[in-house]
């Protein structure tokens, strides 16, 4: 009999999302039949999965305007990847995300002759479209996560595929009886979840102007309470160590999507929390804080897309509130807020918009798709498989 080959598969994820897809990708190929030795940077989700680690990287991941700090940790990095492919045989280099620096993981493999997968598309369509070149160079197979990239990236030659959303894919709720009907609401009893992200750097920068917004609305709101929803316990303690005088709220730590169904209205970091926020049928608004300088020597003349924030572009208008780039007043995002809370009919009709909006990304087992894919990948004789 035939000995079955082992296959080496090197995982780059330098974010907390990514540190928790590619977990997922690694539990799913194991229960595959598949001899998979998996090694990497990442986090520990992935490291508890099964991949060892070079580095870890997920707990240190910044935001683009912070990454030119980060430039020597990551050159460092880099040159520890590329000896570890030239001196471990590789069959296949999967990159998550981070494409400031997954680009630079895929060139080094694509040069050693190592096949390369990109789970979760790069977002091009909304800047820098010009790096379609190198992409088309770089990546051999393009997992897509929001449902109009697949034809986007397919119409620049590009062999990509939409799985659904990773985040949500998984989740067991039926969306359809998520909305809220806010029935015998009153604004002054309105209750707020504060979500300033789970990134060092967004918490830096927008947990202290949450919880100012969050004094004020409850000036114009007495009854107001506030949840702070954490991903973990030393998140939880980052925030309490950083509370202002004059706040107060209590502190959930676990699922996102059920502090957020458990709430009237949300306040949430940009990225892919705004995704789980609207599959639970709650308004939110979105904040995002950027270097001014940075911002308009750059961020405004190289973003392509009319919204900002994730809900808001899949949506095609401006579904929710988005303050992005948040610069320092809070007046405005107040204001706003005020007025949506004393709009019931509003709040119903957002979100009822919010279920039918994520209800494409709730595809199913995400995680077993993209499995697949790898598998086909070092199965196929044209990817150097068997």
């Amino acid at each position: 009999m035939e000995e079955k080959r082992k296959y080496r598969v090197f995982i780059s994820a330098a974010e907390p999302s990514a540190d928790a897809y590619c977990a997922s990708l690694i539990a799913a190929l194991k229960q595959a039949d598949c001899d998979i030795e998996f090694a990497g940077v990442g986090g520990e989700k992935m490291e508890q999965a099964g991949c060892a680690l070079l580095e870890k990287t997920a707990d240190k991941a910044v935001m683009a305007h912070n990454a030119i700090g980060q430039a020597g940790r990551f050159y460092f990095l880099l040159r520890r990847i590329k000896g570890f492919l030239k001196g471990n045989k590789t069959d296949l280099v999967v990159v998550c995300d981070s494409p400031a620096f997954n680009f630079h993981v895929a060139k080094a493999a694509k040069k050693l002759g190592i096949k390369t997968f990109f789970y979760v598309a790069p977002q091009l369509w909304a800047w820098a479209e010009w790096r379609i070149n190198k992409l088309r160079k770089w990546c051999d197979k393009l997992c897509c996560i929001l449902p109009f990239e697949q034809e986007w990236f397919a119409q620049r030659g590009i062999e990509a595929v939409f799985v659904g959303h990773p985040l949500l894919s998984e989740q067991q709720e039926d969306l359809a009886g998520g909305q809220k009907r806010y029935a015998g609401f009153d604004p002054k009893n309105v209750s707020i979840a504060l979500m300033p992200g789970s990134r060092q750097a967004e918490i830096n920068t927008l947990w202290r102007p949450m919880q100012e917004i969050a004094v004020q609305i409850r000036r114009r709101f007495a009854n107001a309470t506030f949840t702070a929803a954490t991903v973990d316990e030393k998140m939880k303690d980052a925030l309490r160590s950083m509370q202002v005088v004059g706040f107060r709220c209590k502190y959930a730590t676990g699922s996102l999507p059920a502090v957020a169904r458990g709430v009237d209205f949300s306040i949430v970091a940009s990225g892919t929390a705004t995704l789980q926020v609207a599959a639970a049928g709650c308004p939110m608004a979105v904040m995002y804080q950027s270097s001014r300088v940075m911002w308009h020597i750059l961020g405004r003349w190289l973003i392509k897309t009319k919204h900002l924030s994730l809900v808001n572009i899949l949506a095609g208008k401006e579904l929710v509130p988005e303050f992005m780039p948040y610069f320092s007043s809070i007046e405005p995002i107040v204001g706003t807020i005020g007025e949506l809370l004393q709009d019931t009919n509003r709040l119903v009709q957002t979100s009822d918009e919010l279920i039918r909006l994520t209800q494409p990304l709730m595809q199913g087992r995400t995680s077993q798709k993209v499995a697949e894919i790898v598998i086909d990948m070092l199965h196929s004789p044209a990817f150097g498989g068997q």
